[in-house]
């Protein structure tokens, strides 16, 4: 029986090739979170970027998730990711103290005693060019899609929201069933039906009623969002169909972004999408 002769020379480009993927420092991974979506771009009251840890430590992997909570920090140290990447901030509020008194403290002093980094990108990649609502309008096929209420910050083209068409035209109640389906919604709260096809949508995930009239002058037929207040369901009526689908539920995919970012910036990084659902709202 021949015995197998190792190649020295593939043996080393081997190793060198390990040695390139374990140098992947966590620093990198977030300058390249930062080019797509750089931090000029968040909201003046918001705090995204690094949370809390040191950055020159090498990547062991990155956990992607929409919220950081206890299980999240829990799912990561099991993991063994030593960096994890949210949407939210998880300190969003300044600390006055770090004692275990809320969830956020007990994140802070868990993340910290088994070095997990934390970043956010949060209001900078809701208005990034491919970012949030981006990803919305791509589950819903959107064609032709930009922003709207547009900005230019540090030379860089922005927005709150996005529009785009449909394919083709489409009922109010298909429409509907179309969003419950591609976000696994258990129930829509939409104003009345309208009573004309639509054609045209709006969308800006997370909480963004204040771009209701935006969404209107720009001739949507309807306007997708994740959380309203009440009293801005009245006055739309035939004008415009509101399709409120959660908070959680309209960013849930904000981790495949984090993924696809990092898997072509910073390749050899793994990366692990969320297993924890961390929505707090329940329908019962």
């Amino acid at each position: 029986m021949t015995g197998y002769t190792c190649n020295p020379s593939l043996f080393f480009v081997s190793l060198h090739f390990q040695n390139v993927i374990r140098s992947v420092k966590i620093r990198q991974v977030l300058d390249a979170l930062e080019q797509f979506a750089p931090l000029p771009l968040q909201e003046s009251w918001d705090n995204a970027g690094l949370q809390l840890g040191l950055t020159e430590a090498d990547v062991s992997g990155a956990l992607l998730c929409l919220d950081v909570n206890e299980k999240i920090v829990d799912e990561a140290i099991r993991k063994g990711c030593n960096l994890i990447v949210s949407h939210h901030p998880l300190l969003f509020r300044g600390l006055k103290q770090i004692s275990g008194a809320d969830y956020v403290q007990r994140c802070v002093i868990k993340a910290l005693k088994n070095d997990v980094v934390v970043v956010s990108m949060h209001t900078n990649m809701d208005n990034a060019l491919g970012g949030v609502n981006w990803k919305i309008a791509e589950r819903l096929g959107l064609q032709n899609s930009r922003f709207f209420a547009q900005k230019t910050i540090d030379g860089v083209e922005a927005g709150s929201g996005v529009i785009g068409e449909l394919p083709s035209e489409m009922a109010a109640d298909d429409f509907v069933l179309l969003l419950k389906r591609q976000f696994d919604v258990e129930c829509a709260q939409c104003n009345e039906l309208l009573r004309r096809p639509i054609r045209k949508v709006a969308i800006c995930g997370g909480a963004g009623d204040f771009l209701l009239d935006d969404a209107l002058r720009q001739g949507a037929d309807a306007f997708i969002t994740g959380e309203m207040h009440y009293h801005q369901y009245f006055g739309y009526g035939q004008r415009l169909q509101i399709c409120v689908i959660g908070h959680y539920q309209s960013e849930q995919f904000t981790a495949e972004i984090f993924r696809d970012i990092i898997n072509k910036e910073c390749p050899g990084v793994r990366t692990e999408i969320a297993e924890t659902n961390t929505n707090p709202i329940f329908y019962l």
